[in-house]
């Protein structure tokens, strides 16, 4: 089996979203509430010309591989838009968000798993009682998805203290469990731009 046909496999096997509901101090519960809740819209903000040209070369590359999955412009503009967005919102890599998900939900906004988490990063829905509003329903919505997802990966990272490994595993709920975190490091590569 081909490096690319493995990795669609292990995409389309790996069970999403294990998220464990665990208690959260109230300074934790507080400061990823504060970071779902601001409503900025996703547009990019640049320090100067330079880097804006550098996120247009990364869009139009991120667009061609996308292209399969997302066929139309707009839809895969703003996706990758808001991607890019929570990405950098949160301190994480785009790539690896990408990669994600791509192993969570194949880059389907509409994807369920079978213990119920939603959406593009396969969110649980008790992190929308725990850190939102508890409209469950909110985790179809790409941005709000997106913005669910990584600030609850940065979370996990920060707990692991920056192990990717068991970061990742957390936040599938396969901690220390190879096959999650090396499905999404794998699929990491084919979203890396340099």
């Amino acid at each position: 089996m081909s490096a690319g046909a493995f990795l669609l496999f292990i995409s389309e096997q790996v069970n999403a979203g294990g998220q464990i509901e665990e208690p959260l101090i109230d300074s934790v519960r507080t400061a990823l509430s504060s970071a779902i809740a601001s409503q900025a819209p996703p547009i990019p903000e640049f320090r100067d010309t330079e880097s804006r040209l550098a996120y247009l070369r990364w869009l139009g590359t991120m667009s061609d591989r996308l292209h399969k999955k997302k066929p139309e412009w707009q839809i895969r503009k703003e996706f990758l838009q808001t991607v890019w967005y929570e990405s950098k919102r949160a301190g994480l890599d785009v790539a690896l968000v990408l990669g994600l998900i791509q192993v969570e939900s194949n880059f389907r906004k509409f994807a369920v798993s079978r213990v119920g988490a939603r959406g593009y990063m396969q969110v649980m829905p008790f992190w929308t009682r725990v850190i939102g509003d508890g409209d469950a329903g909110k985790l179809f919505h790409m941005q709000t998805n997106l913005r669910f997802g990584c600030v609850i990966l940065r979370h996990y990272l920060d707990r692991e203290k920056g192990d990717l490994f068991m970061g990742l595993g957390r936040y599938n709920g396969s901690r220390g469990k190879a096959p999650y975190p090396d499905a999404v490091l794998g699929a990491k590569k084919q979203w890396d731009f340099s």
